[in-house]
Order: structure tokens, then sequence, then C-alpha cells
């Protein structure tokens, strides 16, 4: 009863800290105090303090900003444009139309960074007001995004992934094998859903432009060799083991750099306005971490996680049952914590219960993945959303996810 109070007065507080305009993340941050003052003893400010200076600097954050700076460049040099020019041909006669390039776009950019707050953020500088442009309907071009964004997560290399492998001792390198197949088919479950939503809806999707012969379609192709040489640049380094997720970041930023001064279209004000424009949303994303950060160790320190994950381990349940408890569960803690808090604070927990009843730690980390995708498109901590929201300047209410097809899994 007392964990069920809890976690009232926390979502009251989030939701009244937003009704009254608020940022989020200091609704975040405010939320996490009120809990510690009001529920631990532990003294809230130098916690405060402390664990915000260590997300603020944390080394994984590293690549974040340079991807998004990466972004930043395509999205102001002709490289994004050549990339629907590139696409369009292909894509114009699936229902949908342009609207899959915010999935494949995702798909392939989330084999870049890991994350996928990069992945919403980066993608959607490229894609959001060419679509607009092209008149496709703002909600749907939104919410494509934020769902195709969540494969930052599953497709490899994913950085939470690598929190999950350390916390439960399994081999990184299966667990990156094992996460290609599920967001291939992902993938193909969100484009998917946009076909059956666009046959039931043909009047909100643009006209397709002039029918193209094959031929026609690989010469128009040729606008994406930039971006395809960029991406295989960044990927290349990863998978070989040359160059790390950041350093790879670093080899992106340059690449965009070199492939916009080639284009023509880089400019001192290009550049500056490049800059600028990663490091605000930067600051916004890291300003929403690290209240998510104290967020998290402010419910660590009034035991709502582990709380909860013993009583799931009380139950005695069936390896289904289990699987469809810890499903529910995770979505719960989704709504208050971002995915790598998630794992940190239950898999100690949660791992003896699962290993006891026979479950494989490589599906269950995959499993686990699927589930936080989830979390990072739920309200109220919507990661995925906030990142759009800040992006558009787009109310949270605005911002429709259509269902993930993770939910039917």
């Amino acid at each position: 009863m007392n964990e069920v109070i809890v976690i009232s007065l926390l979502v009251l507080s989030i939701f009244g800290f937003l009704a009254g305009g608020v940022w989020v993340g200091l609704t975040l941050a405010g939320t996490a105090w009120l809990g510690m003052e009001l529920f631990s003893s532990r003294p809230a400010g130098d916690a405060m303090a402390i664990t915000i200076w260590g997300a603020a600097s944390s080394w994984t954050l590293t690549a974040l900003p340079l991807f998004l700076w990466m972004g930043e460049i395509l999205f102001r040099s002709r490289l994004s444009e050549d990339l629907f020019k590139g696409l369009a041909p292909w894509l114009e006669r699936i229902p949908g139309r342009l609207l899959h390039t915010n999935i494949v776009g995702c798909a392939v950019f989330a084999a870049v960074s890991g994350s996928s707050a990069a992945t919403c953020a980066t993608i959607g500088k490229m894609t959001i007001p060419e679509l607009t442009r092209r008149g496709y309907p703002e909600d749907k071009i939104l919410g494509t995004l934020a769902g195709a964004g969540t494969l930052g997560l599953l497709i490899p290399p994913s950085i939470i992934m690598i929190v999950y492998g350390v916390a439960a001792d399994v081999s990184i390198s299966k667990l990156f094998i094992a996460g290609i197949l599920p967001g291939i088919l992902l993938a193909v479950l969100f484009m998917g859903y946009i076909i059956v939503w666009a046959l039931m809806h043909p009047d909100q999707i643009p006209q397709a432009g002039e029918r193209m012969s094959f031929m026609q379609k690989v010469y128009q192709s040729r606008h994406l060799i930039p971006v395809i040489l960029l991406i295989a640049a960044v990927l290349g380094a990863i998978y070989t083991g040359f160059a790390t997720a950041t350093e790879a970041a670093v080899l992106g930023v340059v690449g965009a750099l070199l492939l916009s001064l080639l284009q023509g279209s880089l400019s001192w004000k290009v550049f500056k306005d490049a800059l600028m424009g990663a490091t605000r949303l930067y600051c916004m994303i890291a300003l929403i971490l690290a209240g998510a950060q104290f967020l998290t160790l402010s419910m660590g320190y009034i035991g709502l996680p582990r709380a909860l994950a013993e009583w799931i381990a009380s139950m005695g349940l069936s390896q289904f049952g289990l699987v469809i408890a810890l499903m529910l569960f995770f979505v719960v803690l989704g709504c208050f914590l971002d995915g790598i808090s998630i794992v940190v604070l239950t898999m100690g927990v949660l791992l003896p219960t699962v290993t006891a009843a026979g479950i494989d730690l490589i599906w269950f980390g995959i499993f686990l993945v699927f589930v936080i995708e989830m979390a990072q498109i739920t309200p109220p901590v919507g990661f995925n959303l906030f990142v759009l929201s800040g992006m558009t300047k787009k109310e949270l209410p605005y911002l429709h996810v259509p269902p993930s097809p993770c939910s039917l899994l």
C-alpha cells in the first residue's frame, strides 16, 4: 500500500509540474527532490548535485552531441534532400509513401549511434522539414519518428545492450548478433502499420509523383551515394574495431563537413548554425538525462524498484506468467525511468528469478530491450517524446504515437 501511495504522489507531481509549464528536465529533478525529502532520510541537495554532475560528465554520452552535430550538418546541406531524391522513387508506390523514410532512416542510423535519442533527433532533423514541405500529416510524421527512433536501442551497437551484458554477465557480442534480426523485423512491422493506416486513410497521403522505370529509379539512386558512403564509413569503423562509437561519431562529423564542402553548401553561417543547433538540442537532452538520473537515484533510495521486483519474484509464477508479469512491470517503470536506469536498478534482483525459471539470458536481454523500447514512447517520461517536443515546440499531448508492434510480441 505504501508503494501505491508513493507512486501516486510521484505521478501527480510530474503532471502538476508539466501542467505548470516547467521544463521537463526540471520537472524530473523536482519530482525526485520531493520524493527524497518526503520518503527518504538522505539529504536531497548533495545527492542532486552529485547525480547531475555525474550525468552531465558521463563519457558514454560523448557520442551523442557529435551525432547530433552530424545530423545538423546533413540537415543544412543538400545531403538530406538527396536522401529523399534517392529513396522517393522506390517508396512512392508503397502505401504511406515517404513516411517510410522515417523508419528506413532510423533503422540505418540505429546501426551507427546505439542511442534512441540520437537516432530520433538526427533523423528528425533531416525528415521533419522535408515531409512537412511535401504535405504529409504532421502527427504521423512525428509519430512514426518517435516509434522508429526506438530502433536505436535494439539494432547493434546498442548502449543498453552493453549495460545489460555487464549486469547479466553474458556475451555482448552474442547480444549484438541476437538483436539484428529482431531489429529488422520491428522495422518491417512499423512499415506494415504505416501501410495499413495509409490504405485506410488514402486522402491524407499526398499524391505520388510521376511513375519511373526501373532504370530511372536506379539513376535517381545516385543521390544516395554520398549518404551511403558516409554511413558505410561510420559503420565500418565501428564493426571492424577501427574506432569506438565516439571516435566513429567524430568521423561522421568530419565526413559530413567534407561532403557538404564538396557540394558547395558549406559556409561559415552553415557551420555556425549547425554547431549552435546541435549544442542547443544536446543541452535540452542533457537536462532531461540529468533529471532522469536524479529521479532514478531518488526512487532507488525510496526503494520502489526493488520492492516491486521482489514482489514479482515472490509470486511463484510459471515461465510464461513471469514473462507477462515482467513485461507489465517494465512498462510501468518505463513511465518514470529511462531504459539504462531500469536495467541497472532491477537486474540484481530479477536475474536470479529469471535464471531459476529456465529463461535464456540472451533471449531475455532482447525481450528486455523490446519492452524498454515501449518505455521510450510511454508518457509521462517518454524520452523520445521529450526529444521531439523540444525539436518541434509541440506540446506532449499533440505527439500521438501509433501503437508499437512491440506490444504485440
